[in-house]
């Protein structure tokens, strides 16, 4: 139990989070829930909730200052801790077959120089104009550049591959 809460600073709080607390909170409210984060300008709990039956998760942040009370109910196992450091990342891609990633590297390739991109393979990258480098899986987010207009350009580009054009082989 923890009262003062905004006072206590980072290196107290780090020892709540992926614990299961309850939060007292202004007059007569209580939250609960799995402390994923705090931040550290206001004090704010961040609080994760799982839904077992839809398989997702609710999101609550208890603002620093409303803070009276914290009392830890329970640690995360293994388990629920690996939940709260995958659940805001995002989804990973699939691993793909070696043949498929030269197949989508070959078809972003041919659809760059038909638009007259200046485009050359650099091991399993692409590099575009020189100032532009697109790695596997080879898709609009995949590309790098600090030219912020080349870069949007590039990447619409990208998105207008025909479909033709991804099922070639060639």
């Amino acid at each position: 139990m923890q009262c003062g809460w905004p006072l206590l600073g980072p290196l107290q709080w780090i020892r709540y989070v992926n614990k299961q607390v309850k939060v007292k909170a202004g007059k007569d409210e209580e939250h609960r829930g799995w402390l994923l984060t705090v931040d550290p300008v206001s004090a704010s709990l961040v609080l994760v909730n799982f839904r077992e039956e839809e398989g997702g998760s609710s999101v609550q942040v208890v603002m620093g200052h409303a803070v009276e009370e914290v009392e830890v109910l329970q640690d995360a196992d293994e388990e629920t801790t690996e939940r709260l450091q995958t659940s805001f990342l995002p989804p990973r891609t699939c691993k793909l077959e070696l043949e498929e990633l030269r197949r989508r590297r070959g078809s972003i390739q041919r659809w760059l120089e038909k638009n007259r991109v200046p485009v050359e393979e650099e091991g399993d990258k692409l590099r575009v104009a020189g100032v532009l480098t697109i790695t596997a899986p080879y898709g609009p987010e995949d590309c790098c550049s600090s030219n912020q207009i080349i870069l949007d350009r590039i990447q619409k580009l990208i998105r207008t591959v025909p479909e033709h054009l991804k099922m070639n082989q060639n």
